[in-house]
């Protein structure tokens, strides 16, 4: 009998550390798939963890009703976690587009799987209460759940995500818990009061999340087809986000997040009126840095000038720029500028890269995805502008894409307004891009903005030059009384949430 306490024990122990890996990654799972498909990673996110912990709470809570057999019940317990932990994304994924009420769903899920997971450590330490004494028990318990949560931490946005994606990894980590279950089940035969019922329930759960993660890409095309409408050609998960690209008959359409970037039918109409304006009023544009468009857009449009010597690309994620770098059908697009020689592409966040940099640049073009969440709130705020203004010299000019003066007009005065603090001459102006209707710009400069045109590109497809006609603005695209944006209110991601939450 002691020595089948020691393999017991130490057998338990190392439940704890899988029992706490996999939770936390289900939660961490739960908050990336909310923030892909329903935006606002930093609202989400504290979502998630407040109804995981609450529910851990409620389950540590009924843990003191269990009665019978508990080994019994822990294994039984492992199976559930197995099975609701595993097959969460793939159910989400599914349901995103069929369900009124999703976010229920999805913080269904959440309660239930932190529920499990809070009755398995409580019950673990009821059944080794009387092996080992109160002192270790609780320091080894709790020591063990804690390095496994700092585990899943790290390897989830290094590891996991990137290699295994948001589908596959919960149900990798639902087949590790499972095969907990069934190694106890055979291993612990003569503890248990039902081994072949257990073993039975053990190896169906297994089998069934071994089938669905086999048949997981199958899965998730043909949610994400549902989801988009359209064919699905690429798909990636970097540590950043979703990358999506779909293709229908007329168009290619890129989505990070669910968040469309481009349509490859108009997409010139925006990049036009992001690059041409600045790029034929700025006296001198030997030295031009692109924050963000990792698609390469942009810069295919900066290298119709030759005056133009160097072209710096601050893009945060390298999955992003490799795609539209190597990938044949989006080199066609953007006319494989992003492996001109004159381009240096540079996969950092731009907010840390300006803050380090000292190079001033002639031309600076920003072209962020919306302020969605405070991650992206950040770089269209007074203190990012202020480390833009070390990059730029007395004549350098500045264009900002501003999200749409018509569907969020909030949004766009207010980084209207935040830009303009730091530089003491802004223009805002718009441009019709019909996938995404009216769309907005903010151009900003040390000197006035006197529309003065010191070079053209001929045969544009629509920017004619007449920059005035771009900076007539509407009654109803016009609005008043609108915050600075600031790292320590983010009030632009407030409105932006506010104003585009309208519109979906």
């Amino acid at each position: 009998m002691d020595k089948k306490r020691i393999p017991l024990e130490l057998l338990l122990m190392f439940s704890v550390f899988v029992i706490a890996t996999c939770g936390l990654f289900y939660e961490l799972v739960a908050g990336a798939l909310a923030s892909y498909l329903l935006g606002d990673s930093v609202k989400q996110f504290s979502f998630i963890i407040g109804v995981y912990l609450f529910s851990m709470g409620v389950g540590s809570y009924f843990a003191k009703f269990i009665k019978g057999n508990l080994i019994d019940k822990f294994i039984e317990i492992e199976i559930l976690v197995g099975i609701i932990g595993g097959i969460s994304s793939v159910i989400l994924f599914t349901l995103f587009n069929a369900l009124a009420h999703f976010e229920s769903v999805l913080y269904l899920f959440v309660f239930f799987t932190g529920t499990l997971v809070g009755v398995e450590i409580p019950l673990l330490m009821n059944i080794l209460k009387d092996r080992i004494g109160f002192k270790d028990l609780v320091s080894n318990v709790f020591a063990f759940d804690y390095v496994g949560a700092l585990l899943a931490s790290i390897l989830f946005p290094l590891v996991l995500i990137p290699n295994l994606g948001i589908v596959k990894t919960p149900l990798f980590f639902g087949l590790i818990n499972i095969s907990i279950a069934i190694f106890l089940c055979f291993y612990l035969k003569k503890e248990l009061s039902s081994p072949l019922s257990l073993r039975v329930k053990s190896i169906g759960a297994f089998l069934l999340l071994l089938g669905l993660f086999i048949f997981s890409d199958r899965i998730l095309s043909y949610s994400e087809e549902r989801l988009y409408g359209e064919n699905v050609v690429y798909t990636k998960s970097s540590p950043y986000q979703r990358i999506v690209l779909t293709r229908n008959n007329r168009e290619f359409r890129l989505y990070l997040n669910n968040n469309l970037q481009f349509s490859s039918t108009d997409e010139y109409r925006y990049h036009e009126a992001l690059v041409h304006p600045v790029m034929s009023m700025a006296k001198n544009i030997s030295n031009v840095l692109i924050l963000g468009g990792g698609d390469g857009f942009a810069v295919r449009e900066v290298l119709k000038y030759k005056d133009v010597k160097n072209i710096t690309l601050v893009d945060l994620d390298g999955e992003m720029t490799n795609f539209f770098k190597t990938n044949e059908t989006m080199r066609k697009l953007n006319d494989g500028s992003l492996s001109n020689t004159k381009v240096n592409v540079i996969n950092k966040d731009a907010y840390v890269w300006a803050k380090e940099g000292t190079k001033k640049f002639n031309v600076i073009i920003v072209d962020f995805p919306d302020p969605s969440n405070y991650s992206l709130g950040k770089l269209y705020s007074l203190q990012f502008y202020k480390e833009l203004e070390r990059l730029a010299t007395t004549d350098t000019k500045i264009v900002v894409q501003t999200t749409s003066p018509y569907f969020a007009p909030k949004s766009f005065w207010c980084i209207e307004k935040t830009l303009h603090q730091i530089f003491p001459f802004t223009s805002a102006y718009h441009a019709y891009v019909p996938s995404f209707g009216e769309w907005g710009f903010s151009m900003a400069s040390f000197e006035p903005i006197n529309n003065k045109v010191y070079r053209r590109i001929p045969n544009l497809r629509f920017y004619d030059y007449n920059f005035s006609q771009l900076s007539y603005f509407s009654k109803d695209m016009k609005i008043n009384n609108v915050e600075v944006n600031r790292l320590d209110n983010q009030i632009l991601v407030r409105y932006f949430d506010e104003e585009w939450g309208k519109v979906q």
